[in-house]
C-alpha cells in the first residue's frame, strides 16, 4: 500500500502532510501555514528571486543543496527533502553570508535581500568558489531594483574569510533516511497526487486516471495556477522516479531521463557540445534549472522552448512510455500548436542525443533580456563541413511558427554547397520562404524575418572565424 502522507524537513523540524490542497505551493505553505513570512512573493512566476529557498536531498549519504523559486514548486514535491528557509540562518548568530551583506551593504530596501541571501548560503554549502562567473550564474536569478549588483557581488566574494563550514549536517543526514521510499498517493478535496519511484508503479496508477497532469520542477505548469487560477487534478510527480532520472552515455548516444534535472545535464553536454550549455544558461536561473527538465520542456510543446530546435538540429530521439514502448525521431513529435505524439497516459521516458564528434552546433536566443527570458526567436545550426563544404547541415527554429520547424529549402540549398559568402548569402534570401512568422506580443512578423537572416549571417561570420584560426 502506498503512503497517504509526505513527510519532509522544514528547517531541522520534521513535518508530514496530508489533507492541504494538492496545488498548494511551497511559498503558501511557508507564509501562511508556518508564518515564515521572511521568503517574499515578488512575481509568481519564477522570474525574480525574492522566494528563493534551498532545498537539501541525501545523495550517496550526502546532502546536496540547491536553490528553487517557492513561489512555482508545489509542496508535495518536498517528500524526502529538506526544506531550509532564511529564518533558520540565525538562530544562534548571524550566518556568514548574512554578516558578509551587512558589512558591504549588500542591502538596501531588503526586499529581494532573503532571496539573495539564500542562493548565496547554496553557494557556501556546498563550497563553490566566489568567482566572478560562479557568483553570476547563482545569482543571475536574483533581481534587485535598488541596491544594485556590485555590493552584493563583493559580499559574495567576502562571505567565507577562509572559513568554509562542512556541509554534512548528521541530523538531518538521519532524519532524511528515516523517511519512507514507498510511493505517495494523497487526495485531498477530491484530487490526486502520486509519487512513484520507479516507472512499472506509475504505468500502473496511470491506467486507473483520466486527463493526468505531469508534474516534474513545474516551472511552466505552476503558472497555470499561480498565473491563471486554475486547480490541476491528478497530478503525477516524476521527479523521484529512479526510471526517469538518469544520465547513460552508450554508443555514441547520450540518453537522459525525462526527469533529469538540466543542471545535472549540464557536465555531460560540456564535454560534448557547449554551445549546448551556454543556451542552457540563458534559458533559466539556477533556481529553473535545478528542477526543470528536458522532458518536460519538450512535453509542454511551446513553440518558443529553446531545447527543441537544438535537439531536433542534433537528431535527437525520444523513448515514449505507455502501453508500448516507442522510439521516434523528436523532428516528428510535434503536430501543431502544443499538440504532439503522445497519446493519453503515455509519457516521454527518455532523449537520445547522438554524439558527433566532428560536427558543429550554434545555438542562437534571441530575446529582451539576456538571462532568463523566453525568446522571441531561437535558432539551431548543426552539421559538418568538409573540405570548406556543408556535408550535412540542418536549420531548426523556434518562435517561428507554432512548432519548432526546420528551415527545409535553406538546408537542401546549402548541403554540398561551399561554405562562402556568396552561399550564405543566397541561403539569406532562400531562409524567407521557409518561414511565414507571426507578430505577437514578443516581435514582429518583420522582425522574426530579419533576425533569422541575421542570424545566418552571425553563423557565416564564426565559422569564418573559428576556421581561420584554425589555420
Amino acid at each position: 500500500m502506498p503512503n497517504s502522507k509526505i513527510r519532509f524537513l522544514l528547517n531541522n523540524e520534521l513535518i508530514s502532510i496530508d489533507k492541504l490542497e494538492i496545488n498548494t505551493t511551497v511559498l503558501d505553505y511557508i507564509r501562511n501555514q508556518q508564518n515564515l513570512k521572511g521568503t517574499k512573493e515578488g512575481c509568481a512566476s519564477g522570474d525574480c528571486g525574492a522566494c528563493t529557498a534551498v532545498v537539501a536531498e541525501l545523495i550517496k549519504n550526502k546532502l546536496k543543496y540547491k536553490t528553487i523559486n517557492t513561489c512555482i514548486t508545489f509542496l508535495y514535491t518536498l517528500h524526502g527533502k529538506q526544506l531550509i528557509t532564511v529564518e533558520s540562518l540565525n538562530k544562534k548568530s548571524l550566518h556568514p553570508v548574512q554578516k558578509s551583506m551587512i558589512k558591504y551593504d549588500g542591502s538596501q530596501c531588503g526586499f529581494c535581500t532573503p532571496g539573495i541571501v539564500m542562493s548565496l548560503y547554496c553557494m557556501y554549502q556546498n563550497k563553490i568558489k566566489p568567482t566572478n562567473k560562479n557568483i553570476e550564474k547563482n545569482l543571475a536569478g536574483n533581481l534587485c531594483r535598488c541596491t544594485g549588483y556590485r555590493s552584493i557581488k563583493i559580499a559574495s566574494k567576502k562571505m567565507y574569510k577562509n572559513n568554509i563550514k562542512s556541509n554534512d549536517n548528521k541530523k538531518s543526514i538521519n532524519s532524511l533516511k528515516k523517511i519512507s521510499k514507498k510511493n505517495i498517493h494523497i487526495e485531498a478535496k477530491k484530487n490526486h497526487f502520486y509519487i512513484h519511484h520507479n516507472l512499472k508503479e506509475l504505468l500502473k496508477d496511470l491506467r486507473k486516471i483520466k486527463n493526468p497532469t505531469f508534474l516534474n520542477g513545474g516551472t511552466d505548469i505552476a503558472l497555470e495556477v499561480t498565473k491563471n487560477g486554475k486547480s490541476l487534478t491528478n497530478i503525477f510527480y516524476l521527479g523521484l522516479n529512479k526510471d526517469l532520472n538518469f544520465i547513460k552515455i552508450k554508443k555514441n548516444n547520450l540518453s537522459i531521463g525525462a526527469a533529469t534535472p538540466i543542471n545535472e545535464i549540464l557536465p555531460y553536454l560540456e564535454k560534448i557540445y557547449p554551445n549546448f550549455v551556454k543556451m542552457f544558461h540563458r534559458y533559466g536561473s539556477e533556481q529553473i534549472r535545478n528542477v526543470a527538465s528536458i522532458g518536460g520542456n519538450l512535453a509542454s510543446a511551446s513553440p518558443i522552448g529553446d531545447s527543441s530546435p537544438v535537439l531536433i538540429a542534433l537528431d535527437s530521439k525520444i523513448i515514449i512510455e505507455g502501453n508500448a514502448r516507442k522510439e521516434i525521431s523528436l523532428k516528428n513529435f510535434f503536430k501543431s500548436y502544443r499538440k504532439t505524439e503522445l497519446k493519453e497516459n503515455e509519457i516521454i521516458r527518455e532523449i537520445n542525443i547522438p554524439i558527433k564528434k566532428k560536427s558543429f552546433l550554434k545555438c542562437y536566443k534571441i530575446s529582451k533580456r539576456i538571462e532568463d527570458d523566453i525568446s522571441s526567436i531561437f535558432m539551431a545550426i548543426s552539421g559538418l563541413i568538409t573540405k570548406n563544404s556543408f556535408k550535412e547541415i540542418r536549420i531548426v527554429c523556434g518562435g517561428m511558427a507554432s512548432i519548432p520547424q526546420m528551415a527545409f529549402n535553406t538546408q537542401k540549398f546549402l548541403k554540398n554547397k561551399k561554405f562562402i559568402r556568396e552561399n550564405i548569402d543566397e541561403a539569406k534570401k532562400i531562409i524567407l520562404k521557409d518561414f511565414q512568422p507571426l507578430s505577437d506580443m514578443r516581435a514582429s512578423a518583420t522582425y522574426r524575418s530579419l533576425i533569422s537572416q541575421n542570424l545566418l549571417e552571425r553563423f557565416y561570420l564564426e565559422k569564418k572565424n573559428e576556421k581561420q584560426n584554425l589555420d
